[in-house]
């Protein structure tokens, strides 16, 4: 265990972060996703919560600011405005982590596609559906305490 860093950061997922570059993209998915058949780097996180995990990933991870769009969610059966209590608690996230930053729903193709690109792909264990969403990766500004 680390000072200051979530617990539930395993090893592997940390140093992907870390590695991770500017404008690469991470995808957390729920235990439905075909998330072996996707993934370019897969990391296993069974037994966790989708929410807890993506609160303290982005206790660590500096979402883009660079673009319009950096943080994007699935969609209920494709249907991009409809959105579950899931969803909800995905927005609350990140309008606390990442202020400024909104959730783009995606539907179903588009948002298979752009995980499909991602980095790396998260599998958690989390038992409800549409619970997806892809984090695009900022940069820390020369002078920022880090």
């Amino acid at each position: 265990m680390l000072i200051g860093i979530p617990p539930m950061l395993g090893p592997e997922l940390l140093a992907t972060l870390r590695a991770m570059g500017h404008g690469d993209e991470i995808a957390l998915v729920d235990g439905n996703y075909p998330a072996l058949t996707h993934a370019r780097l897969l990391i296993r996180a069974d037994g966790l919560p989708l929410i807890p995990l993506l609160d303290a990933i982005l206790q660590v991870l500096p979402v883009d600011d660079f673009v319009p769009q950096a943080l994007f969610r699935a969609s209920v059966k494709g249907n991009a405005p409809l959105a579950d209590q899931v969803h909800e608690e995905m927005e609350m996230v990140c309008t606390r982590r990442a202020p400024g930053r909104s959730l783009v729903a995606l539907g179903g193709e588009p948002f298979y596609a752009r995980v499909k690109n991602a980095h790396a792909i998260v599998a958690t264990g989390e038992p409800r559906l549409y619970a997806n969403i892809i984090i695009r990766k900022g940069v820390i500004y020369p002078g920022k305490e880090i």
